[in-house]
């Protein structure tokens, strides 16, 4: 199975489902998004295939959103674009895609829904939280 992650390492989220991913058995492409952010037709591309519109695959918190102004909702979503080409953290992590489909994984644990192998063990998130306890059981 192919997996692709649009990753950010300094995001918590997108470091528990990246071990995910790995816990599955799967060694996925990592894309560090902020160094080689995705082209217009590509977040178009993924946004579409995780059943989002542009402005729901939008990041708020921790990036310029409010000073650009895209609060307004009549900001298009050319300007969308626009400002995601000039500022990549706006674009909401982490997103993945498998053979089974493409989610924004927030929280991370929505990328169980779309591995081959979800039955990956115990996980506990780096902050604590219990996700699939010692006996295999999904707790969330």
């Amino acid at each position: 199975m192919t997996v692709t992650i649009y990753h950010n390492p300094d995001c918590g989220t997108s470091r528990n489902t990246l071990a995910m991913i790995r816990q599955s058995g799967v060694e996925p492409v990592v894309i560090e998004y902020l160094k080689t952010p995705p082209d217009r037709a590509r977040i178009i591309a993924l946004v579409t295939a995780a059943g989002l519109t542009l402005r729901q695959a939008i990041r708020q918190k921790d990036t310029p959103y409010e000073s650009l102004g895209l609060a307004d909702t009549t900001v298009s979503d050319d300007a969308l674009l626009d400002a995601i080409g000039m500022h990549p953290i706006l674009l909401n992590r982490p997103l993945v895609e498998t053979t089974l489909g493409t989610r924004l994984c927030r929280p991370s644990e929505v990328v169980l829904d779309i591995l081959e192998n979800s039955n990956i063990g115990p996980f506990t998130k780096e902050d604590g939280e219990v996700i699939i306890d010692a006996g295999g059981k999904r707790l969330v």
